[in-house]
């Protein structure tokens, strides 16, 4: 639990870094590119004990990674609609659920 925990945590950081951004494109790109990194450096700062944390608890790297990308898109789910007032469509339900048929499938044994 710890493990999703830190994910969401890091991915959150990681998705303000990427795409926060997005909504002063006035700002000159050199100082995005400064701020993202900034932000990002927190971003690693819960992603390297998540995977750690996660490995040794019995997760597999391929694992982790899925799992990652999958609360990366609820993550960014959550931030184009509340942060970038962007619409939510059907389409995009159906995209998450066949990444979570897979994510099915990763785990099952």
């Amino acid at each position: 639990m710890r493990t999703i925990l830190l994910l969401l945590a890091s991915n959150i950081f990681m998705t303000f870094a990427w795409y926060g951004n997005l909504k002063d494109t006035n700002m000159p790109l050199w100082k995005a590119i400064l701020i993202s990194w900034g932000i990002a450096f927190f971003e690693y700062l819960l992603m390297v004990p998540a995977n750690r944390l996660g490995y040794a608890s019995g997760f597999s790297g391929f694992q982790l990674k899925l799992t990652q990308e999958v609360i990366t898109l609820i993550v960014f789910g959550f931030f184009a609609v509340l942060y970038l007032k962007e619409p939510f469509h059907w389409k995009y339900l159906v995209s998450f659920a066949f990444i979570l048929g897979a994510v099915y499938f990763m785990f099952k044994k």
